[in-house]
C-alpha cells in the first residue's frame, strides 16, 4: 500500500523556518492539484458567508432551536448546535460547517493516498464535495448535514486509516457510526456496510467477526444512550417516531386506491390522485393530507398502529406498483441536469436565492429574526452581487453531473470484485477493500433515503461515499489493468504506485 511519501528535506545546515518553508514547498509541489481544488472551494464557502448572513435558515431548523416537534427526528445536532451558539452566533455555526466541509475533503484525500489511489485521482475525488454549490448551500444552512457527512467520513476513516482495523479502531468507528444515527437516523443503516469490510478484510473468521461484534456493540451503544435519554424526558424509547409516517408517504403516493382492499378504519387514509401527485413529503407533512386528521382526532399510538398496517397492506398487495415508483426515484440521482419532478420536494429549497430565503410558516421573517435576536449574528441580509454569482453558478452546472455519478457507480461497484481475485497482490487488496467500505455505505444510505422519499438534499451523501468508492474503483481497474499487461515471472506491475 502506497503511503504519503515525504517531500525532499532541506538540508540539515537550514535554519527551523528554512526547512519548513523547504517541506511546504514542497508539499504543494507534489498535490498541487488538490490545493488548488481546496482553495476553489474555500473561495466558494467565503462568498457564501458573505452573501447570507448570518446563515440560512430551512423549514427545520427551529426543531433544533426550540425542540418544536419533539420525536421527528433525531436531535443530535442539536450538542453541537447549542455548543457553538452558547460562545458564539449563527456566523460562527455557518463557518464551522463550511471548516467541516474543507476537513472532509482532506481526510477523503489522504484517506484515499494511503489505500493507493494516485494524487491525481484522489484530487479528482474531492472535487465535487469541494465545489458542488449544492453542498456549499447546505453548509450555509443551521441543519444537521454536513455533521452528518462529517460523522460518516470520520467513521470510515477510522476502519481504512490502517491496513487492518483492529479491535481498537472496530470500536472507534462503531461509536462514530453510531453517533451518526442521533444525527440522522439513515445513519443506522452504516452499521452493515462496516460489518461487510471487518469481515472481508480477513485476519480470521473469529477475529473478524469477534471485531465485528464489537463493532456492533459500540454502534448501539450512541443509540440506546440516545433513546434512555428519550425515554426519561419524553416517555419514548426511540430516535425518533417519523419512521411510519415517512413510509406512510411512499406507500400513499403509489398505492391503486381503486383496488387496493382496506378495512373501513383506513380507507379514508389512501389518497386521491389530485393529493398521490403532490408526492410522499406532501402526503407526510400537509395539514391537508388524507393522515392530518388522524393524528388531529386519533391517539399518536393508534394511528401509527394504523399507518403500519396500511403500509403492510400497499407492500403486499400492490408490490410491483411501489417498487416501480422507487426504482424511478432512485435512478433520478443519474439525471444529467438537477430538477424536481412531479411530487418531488422542490429543488429550490437548496438553491442559492437572489433574495434572503424564507419559508412560512416555520421559518418566516418573524422566525428568523426572532432567533438572530436571541442568539445573534444580525438581522438577515443578502449580498446580493455574492449571491448573483453563487445562484448563476449553481444553475449554470455547478453540481455533481448525474452521468459522472453513474460512471462512479459502476466503477465502484467494479471495484470489489479483485477481492475474488486468488493472486489479488496486497495494493490491490487494499484498494478494493476501500472501494468495498465506500460502495456498500453509499448504498446503504442512499437507497434507504429514497425508500422515504426523494430529495436532492439527502443526494449529497453521494459526495462522500459514492464518489470515493468509484475513485477507488478505477484505481483498482487501473492497477489490474497494469498488472494484466506487464503480467510475467520478473516483470513489476504497473499501477497506482507509479502515478504517485
Amino acid at each position: 500500500m502506497t503511503q504519503l511519501t515525504a517531500p525532499a528535506r532541506a538540508s540539515p545546515a537550514q535554519p527551523g523556518p528554512a526547512r519548513w518553508r523547504a517541506t511546504g514547498a514542497a508539499a504543494l509541489r507534489r498535490h498541487w492539484p488538490a490545493v488548488v481544488l481546496l482553495a476553489a472551494g474555500l473561495a466558494l464557502r467565503v462568498l457564501a458567508q458573505s452573501a447570507y448572513r448570518p446563515a440560512l435558515f430551512y423549514i427545520d431548523t427551529t426543531r433544533y432551536l426550540y425542540n418544536v416537534a419533539l420525536g421527528m427526528d433525531p436531535l443530535g445536532y442539536e450538542g453541537p448546535l447549542r455548543a457553538i451558539l452558547w460562545v458564539a452566533n449563527f456566523d460562527a455555526v455557518a463557518a464551522i460547517q463550511h471548516l467541516l466541509g474543507l476537513a472532509m475533503a482532506v481526510v477523503i484525500y489522504l484517506l484515499l493516498l494511503r489505500r493507493g489511489a494516485p494524487r491525481w485521482l484522489a484530487a479528482l475525488a474531492i472535487a465535487p464535495l469541494l465545489l458542488d454549490a449544492y453542498q456549499v448551500q447546505i453548509e450555509q444552512t443551521i441543519m444537521p448535514d454536513t455533521w452528518f457527512e462529517a460523522l460518516i467520513v470520520a467513521g470510515l476513516a477510522v476502519l481504512l486509516w490502517q491496513p487492518s482495523a483492529g479491535w481498537r479502531r472496530a470500536v472507534v468507528a462503531g461509536l462514530v457510526l453510531g453517533t451518526s444515527a442521533t444525527v440522522a437516523q439513515v445513519g443506522e443503516a452504516l452499521v452493515l456496510p462496516a460489518v461487510i469490510y471487518l469481515l472481508a478484510a480477513g485476519g480470521g473468521w473469529w477475529r473478524a467477526l469477534g471485531r465485528a461484534a464489537a463493532l456492533c456493540a459500540a454502534f448501539a451503544l450512541p443509540i440506546l444512550g440516545y433513546e434512555t435519554g428519550s425515554l426519561l424526558l419524553t416517555g419514548d424509547f426511540f430516535l425518533s417516531h417519523t419512521g411510519v409516517t415517512s413510509l406512510y408517504g411512499r406507500m400513499a403516493a403509489a398505492a391503486d386506491c381503486a383496488t387496493l382492499r382496506l378495512p373501513p378504519a383506513e380507507r379514508k387514509l389512501c389518497p386521491a390522485r389530485a393529493q398521490q401527485a403532490r408526492g410522499p413529503d406532501w402526503l407526510e407533512y400537509s395539514n391537508a393530507s388524507p393522515v392530518a386528521p388522524y393524528y388531529a382526532h386519533l391517539p399518536r399510538a393508534e394511528t401509527n398502529s394504523l399507518l403500519s398496517d396500511f403500509n403492510h397492506r400497499v407492500l403486499t398487495q400492490q408490490p410491483l406498483r411501489l417498487l416501480g415508483a422507487y426504482a424511478r426515484d432512485v435512478v433520478k440521482l443519474f439525471m444529467l441536469t438537477r430538477t424536481s419532478g412531479a411530487g418531488d420536494t422542490p429543488i429550490s429549497r437548496w438553491q442559492f436565492q437572489a433574495a434572503y430565503p424564507y419559508f412560512s410558516p416555520h421559518a418566516s421573517a418573524h422566525v428568523v429574526s426572532a432567533a438572530t435576536r436571541e442568539f445573534g449574528g444580525g438581522t438577515p441580509a443578502v449580498w446580493r452581487p455574492g449571491a448573483a454569482f453563487l445562484r448563476s453558478y449553481q444553475l449554470g452546472g455547478g453540481y455533481t453531473p448525474g452521468p459522472l455519478l453513474a460512471l462512479l457507480t459502476l466503477t465502484g461497484l467494479a471495484g470489489p470484485a479483485a477481492l475474488l481475485r486468488r493472486r489479488a497482490d496486497p495494493g490491490t487488496r487494499q484498494l478494493a477493500l476501500g472501494c468495498l467500505l465506500f460502495v456498500t455505505s453509499a448504498a446503504g444510505l442512499l437507497l434507504v433515503s429514497d425508500v422515504f422519499e426523494f430529495s436532492w438534499r439527502y443526494q449529497l451523501l453521494a459526495l462522500v461515499t459514492l464518489v470515493p468508492a468509484g475513485a477507488l474503483g478505477i484505481a483498482v481497474l487501473v492497477r489490474c489493468t497494469g498488472i494484466t499487461r506487464d503480467a510475467g515471472p520478473g516483470t513489476p506491475s504497473t499501477g497506482p504506485e507509479a502515478a504517485i
